[in-house]
């Protein structure tokens, strides 16, 4: 690939911009950076760039727009597309907004929080909870992923189900524009009919449009009931019946529903010390149901336990363990949050981050199985996921007995026929993960030429020059 070169005196001027505590060229700082969480995009950048506050971030985009240099925004760099890294040339800057990590204002009245974008998710969950709050998004990188990435691609993680994904926790948005010039859309209004809702344009954009500096976050009273079980199902299908039935007796209190599959659990138990399962029989299927609620009007464990029985007696439920403690709770959700990690430990990986609605769930996992396993017969499938949104990770996992090499030859079929499946099903091939650089090609296929005309006008029209994260997203 050709190296792409910065002037010297671009790179002086936003050293001068930001101070000297506002950028490294430390390789050895860098160097984590420059690398995907996946380790499959390796970036290189002469320099990297952060900022302490956002009129700082806009002179730098000042600068950067002025000179043609692209610019990569990255939070923690937690992300599974290649999105937060800059490519291999050495042409743009890595910008990271680390040092702004004030959380501005708390209005318990107005259940508003405003932050700086490079908090870190985990940080703002506390200042809700320390107010006696809930911010609900949750994810398993929420210790190290900041919420200026978080919203930049629309995170979904384990509670979408009652509360939407990060789009719907923002009432409002401060963002910094290619041409430094920054929007103040900071309002906490829950109405606010004036036009265009144009931090809409931002979330979910991958950095390509706008550089989000901070935000005005929803809460929500913190619950005072929380009922946790974990339950084996017959198949998917009893676990979807489950579900609706579930929903129909709590009603919005359905904060999860998680689907794991025996693959994934077995992983889980074989690699993270300390987890365990919580049957004395195996099951194929099983779920992670958590309800929760504000006041006292509903006994939630009551509801959970009745729809348990209805299911057992209904051919659903194969067992159920409910929550007794915290602690008890908090290893169920371990089981479930720890798998992407036992995954990687046992071995190279094919990933996928499909939706589909609900009521396909079931066909989804048995066509997608059929298509995999036609591909490649000896192939290790793991599927878990957001069954309650209808998000599933439908993975496999390299077997002994076929190398890395010959397994990854097979990745782009693989990946072709479990999105073609995908696409009939009315599902989309990137649920919560993003497009980054990884999905880009997948854009082109499955995405109609409308759309993309409509994403690269508006590239067009709001970053004409080109620099917000180039070669991503579209």
């Amino acid at each position: 690939m050709q190296e792409h070169t910065i002037p010297n005196e671009v790179i002086q001027r936003i050293k001068d911009a930001v101070g000297p505590k506002g950028w490294t060229t430390d390789a050895g700082e860098m160097a984590p950076k420059l690398l995907d969480r996946r380790g499959r995009f390796h970036g290189a950048a002469p320099i990297l760039v952060r900022p302490g506050n956002t009129q700082e971030v806009a002179v730098v985009l000042g600068i950067c727009h002025q000179a043609a240099v692209g610019v990569v925004p990255q939070g923690g760099n937690t992300g599974l597309v290649g999105g937060s890294v800059p490519r291999e040339d050495g042409g743009e800057i890595l910008l990271c907004l680390e040092r702004m990590k004030r959380i501005r204002a708390l209005d318990p009245a107005n259940l508003t929080m405003t932050v700086d974008a490079g908090c870190i998710l985990a940080d703002v969950q506390t200042a809700a909870d320390d107010a006696d709050l809930l911010f609900p998004l949750s994810l398993a990188a929420e210790g190290s992923c900041q919420i200026g990435g978080n919203l930049a691609t629309n995170a979904g993680g384990t509670a979408v189900l009652r509360y939407g994904n990060a789009r719907d926790l923002v009432l409002g948005l401060e963002v910094v524009l290619a041409d430094g010039s920054v929007w103040d859309g900071l309002r906490g209004l829950r109405k606010d009919n004036t036009g265009y809702d144009l931090k809409h344009l931002f979330m979910g954009a991958e950095g390509t449009l706008g550089i989000i500096t901070g935000a005005v976050l929803r809460l929500f009273p913190r619950p005072s009931q929380v009922e946790t079980a974990f339950a084996a199902v017959a198949d998917p299908a009893a676990a979807v019946d489950l579900l609706g039935a579930l929903r129909g007796a709590a009603g919005d209190a359905v904060v999860a529903c998680e689907y794991m599959d025996r693959t994934s659990l077995d992983m889980v138990w074989r690699h993270i010390p300390g987890t365990r399962d919580p049957f004395d029989a195996p099951y194929a299927h099983y779920l992670l149901l958590e309800l929760a609620a504000s006041g006292k009007a509903t006994d939630l464990q009551t509801v959970l336990e009745e729809v348990l029985q209805s299911g057992a007696e209904g051919g659903l439920l194969r067992d159920a363990v409910l929550a007794r403690s915290e602690a008890q709770r908090n290893d169920f959700w371990r089981m479930r949050e720890t798998i992407p990690e036992a995954e990687r430990a046992d071995g190279a990986g094919i990933k996928h981050d499909i939706s589909v609605p609900v009521s396909r769930i079931s066909e989804l996992i048995e066509r997608g199985s059929q298509a995999i396993l036609t591909e490649m017969p000896e192939a290790i499938l793991v599927c878990f996921g957001h069954l309650g949104d209808g998000n599933m990770h439908f993975n496999l996992n390299q077997p002994a007995s076929m190398s890395e090499e010959a397994f990854f030859a097979k990745e782009d079929a693989i990946h072709r026929a479990v999105y073609d499946i995908v696409q009939e099903l009315e599902g989309s091939f990137s649920a919560e993960h993003g497009v980054g650089r990884l999905r880009r090609d997948e854009m082109e296929r499955y995405r109609s030429a409308v759309e993309l005309d409509l994403m690269r006008a508006l590239k067009q029209a709001i970053d004409p020059k080109g620099i917000l994260n180039p070669g991503k997203v579209v």
